[in-house]
């Protein structure tokens, strides 16, 4: 019998898993102050929960609803303002490659629902955040004499997601790495410490970073039951949006305010190929319609832009729904938790696990990250990418309109 070759060890201070915005965002941030990090990504880079996203950076003012500001509206007042210094190459992050899509959104509703909301929007608590909108200075969509409502505009922006995602990976290309589970697997060390072992063409490697950080969204859930860590778990928040194709001229992106503290109805505008460009539609919506079939959440979402737009034709659009799972903590009662998330795992020495619970809190999820790693004294050290040639690297994910439609 031949003797078992051992196996080519490397190192590196940290591993991520998950090739998101947030594990993106988090090989910027480490890389940037020395750290030796490394990024693993199994199908695509911004795959699922990602480019799921619409893209909207706020700083919480969604979610004062109930008409006073909360805990996670406080938690990410300054994001947009964090984002907009990366945008233009003066933050902790070089996003100078991503793309704006607009330089604000709207709060918008009938006089009836919003009346509720009225003296909060106009108080202190606001001021600098939410601007009423005149008659004359509406977008072309709300123009039309059949709207009655009233607008708000926010001083937030609504980002080109995949260009986020692409100018966070060009900025340290030879640092990520595509990996296939079916050619590696975890081993557990003696000092319960986590490595990660591949095969390729009959030769052993093993990687054993000072610390893992998972940060695969939904993934995080299957990494942690292969783990054995029972702690921290994961819950899931489910929604269902709507995509709407039609050749309009109108790029919107603003929240319909109902009688909810959620939004009735969110609206993004993305571009496509064709030059025609895709409504994506979240809010309640796509909460009410995460336990619906595709066709009656499109039934829901036609009413409702029928409801909220009379004057708007869209017997020509083409439409379509996807299912997506928010990845969070797990918190007491299924509530939504307010900020980003990390916490080292129970029974793996060398393991944190991290949900940044919304696009906005990014930056926010690699801050929490970087406190943990000075909690425990883990501080740059290991010089040299390791060596990992016979991986490939992770393509781009295509966006839920270029897999529905096509284009």
């Amino acid at each position: 019998m031949a003797p078992i070759e051992p196996p080519q060890t490397h190192s590196c201070d940290i591993a991520i898993i998950g090739g998101g915005i947030a594990g993106l965002w988090l090989l910027n941030r480490l890389v940037h102050v020395g750290y030796n990090a490394i990024l693993f990504e199994q199908t695509a880079l911004g795959n699922d929960q990602t480019v799921a996203s619409q893209g909207m950076i706020h700083g919480g003012i969604k979610y004062t609803l109930s008409g006073a500001l909360t805990g996670a509206s406080e938690a990410i007042a300054d994001m947009p303002n964090h984002w907009r210094a990366c945008l233009a190459g003066n933050g902790d992050v070089d996003l100078r490659g991503a793309a704006t899509l607009s330089d604000c959104f709207y709060l918008w509703s009938s006089n009836s629902a919003l009346s509720r909301m009225s003296t909060f929007l106009a108080s202190k608590a606001t001021r600098g955040r939410v601007n009423k909108v005149g008659k004359k200075d509406r977008p072309a969509l709300f123009q039309h004499p059949e709207f009655s409502g009233s607008l708000y505009q926010l001083v937030d922006m609504v980002l080109d997601v995949p260009t986020v995602v692409k100018a966070l990976a060009d900025n340290h290309p030879d640092r990520i790495f595509k990996i296939d589970w079916a050619q590696a697997s975890w081993q557990r060390l003696p000092n319960q410490s986590m490595a990660i072992d591949f095969q390729h063409n009959g030769h052993h490697f093993r990687l054993a970073p000072r610390q893992v950080v998972l940060s695969a969204g939904q993934g995080n859930e299957a990494l942690l039951k292969e783990l054995g860590i029972t702690s921290p778990r994961m819950q899931r928040r489910p929604l269902q949006q709507v995509m709407v194709k039609h050749h309009h001229p109108h790029h919107f992106y603003g929240h319909c305010l109902g009688t909810e503290t959620t939004p009735r109805l969110t609206i993004s505008s993305h571009p496509c190929t064709d030059g025609s460009q895709v409504w994506y539609l979240g809010g309640t919506l796509a909460e009410k319609g995460a336990h619906q079939t595709a066709e009656e959440v499109i039934a829901c979402a036609k009413r409702e832009l029928a409801d909220l737009m009379p004057w708007l034709d869209l017997s020509d659009a083409r439409w379509a729904s996807l299912p997506v799972d928010r990845a969070e903590p797990r918190q007491r009662n299924f509530a939504r938790p307010d900020k980003a998330f990390a916490s080292r795992a129970e029974g793996c020495a060398n393991v944190i696990v991290a949900w940044p619970t919304k696009l906005t809190l990014s930056p926010n999820l690699a801050d929490e990250v970087m406190a943990l790693l000075r909690t425990m004294g883990i501080e740059p050290s290991c010089p040299g990418i390791p060596v990992l040639d016979f991986l490939e690297r992770p393509p781009l994910a295509p966006t839920p309109w270029q897999t529905a439609f096509g284009d």
